[in-house]
């Protein structure tokens, strides 16, 4: 699932590629899409965007001119649009030429030039959403990346409501307060901070405070900085990180952006800098558990006492790269085609269809060479044939008793001739 980090890149993705790039007529939405339809078109139109925890926002921004033969024509928009962006779990955007538009693309912004280029909203579970005129989401906190001193009093200044008395590794995907923080990055977290997944959130974050004394101290940015800098100051800057979560929920995410996220290309999806990075999630030898919301947590030693007592730990998955549902392997064609030639035969067969196939050759071979004596291999009968022979044997019970009666009946009226009568 995207999280923060992924959405931020997505940001960053669509101002790099639609730099400079003149949009122009409708935003087409796919059939199959129930999202809501985008009601603006304009002769031209910019787009830029921006991210916000686990949101991103395009804004449409209509070209004016002022020369008459451009006037805005009925229908036209004249000002600005806005549409967040929800992922869900497998959304992402992607900008191709018209030719190679990918399959699951859910909404489509065309370019004005020849040839036409196309930014699409791609997402082939269709978990995903967007709002036209939509605005940040009010019931998401303030982002973990780059909204980090908001985040920090937003959490610390709550800390004693009853939301915080869940396990920390449930309250740390809770966007009202952690917004951004998805899966991996609350795995990663905890692991980095030696924090058990099921302890109590107030226990943990009861200490600290509304300023971050980690901010007045300059981190270690890069090589020369860190020949400046003495072991052991760095080594009380780094337990001092490790200490506080807060401040490991904004570095971490923001060591994903430097990443380039879970391979934010679109077009080559390349997971080997992240699987890299990863020191807990998906990590051979870890442990893992499902919460009380049966989302699966990674993690090292003992789980802590708020661990579900009937959780049993799922089946590791290994980390694999999933290509898009339209980008078949030579396996995956080979099923599809064998699929279809079983649905083009009539279906596949069951045991028992295959069984009662073979009986009904078998009897017709007999029919035909004019064997009449009885097969040895019983047959199921069918309902259908137990019904019409029962009627058929209560029928045929029903007219002899009948035949017997008027038999008796005739014989009863015929008149006894007298003795001796011969005639």
């Amino acid at each position: 699932m995207p999280e923060g980090p992924e959405l931020h890149l997505a940001s960053l993705y669509v101002n790099r590629m639609c730099e400079g790039v003149l949009f122009s007529g409708p935003v087409i939405k796919s059939e199959v899409s129930k999202n809501p339809d985008v009601p603006f078109t304009s002769e031209a139109y910019r787009i830029t965007a921006a991210s916000r925890g686990k949101e991103v926002k395009l804004t449409l921004t209509p070209i004016k001119t002022d020369e008459p033969k451009q006037r805005v024509k009925a229908g036209q928009v004249e000002h600005p649009m806005d549409i967040v962006f929800r992922f869900g779990m497998s959304g992402y955007f992607r900008f191709t030429s018209e030719d190679e538009l990918p399959k699951h693309a859910h909404l489509r912004f065309y370019s004005k030039e020849k040839p036409c280029r196309v930014l699409s909203f791609v997402d082939p579970r269709r978990f995903g959403s967007w709002e036209p005129n939509g605005t940040w989401q009010p019931g998401r906190g303030p982002c973990v990346m780059f909204e980090y001193k908001k985040f920090r009093e937003n959490v610390v200044s709550h800390v004693s409501d009853r939301a915080f008395d869940r396990p920390i590794c449930e309250v740390l995907l809770n966007q009202k307060y952690f917004n951004g923080i998805g899966n991996y990055l609350r795995a990663e977290i905890l692991f980095r901070s030696n924090i058990p997944p099921f302890v109590a959130a107030k226990t943990v974050l009861e200490g600290l405070g509304l300023d971050d004394s980690c901010q007045n101290e300059n981190p270690v940015k890069n090589e020369s900085d860190a020949k400046k800098t003495s072991v052991r100051t760095k080594n009380k800057l780094m337990k001092h990180q490790m200490d506080d979560l807060l401040r490991l929920c904004h570095t971490v995410p923001l060591e994903v952006v430097n990443l380039g996220g879970k391979g934010y290309d679109p077009a080559s999806r390349d997971f080997s800098d992240f699987e890299a990075w990863l020191q807990c999630y998906y990590v051979d030898g870890m442990k893992t558990l499902r919460d009380h919301n049966g989302r699966t947590i990674w993690f090292r030693g003992d789980p802590g006492p708020m661990a579900p007592k009937d959780s049993k730990s799922p089946k590791a998955k290994k980390w694999a790269k999933k290509d898009d549902d339209h980008d078949y392997t030579n396996k995956k064609k080979g099923a599809k085609e064998r699929k279809t030639r079983i649905k083009q035969e009539g279906g596949m067969k069951t045991p028992k269809k295959e069984k009662d196939a073979r009986l009904e050759e078998a009897e017709s071979k007999r029919r035909k060479s004019g064997e009449t004596h009885e097969v040895n291999t019983p047959q199921r009968e069918t309902r259908s044939n137990a019904r019409r022979r029962k009627t058929s044997s209560v029928g045929v019970t029903a007219g002899s008793q009948r035949r017997t009666m008027r038999t008796t009946r005739v014989k009863l009226t015929l008149p006894r001739s007298p003795p001796g009568d011969t005639t």
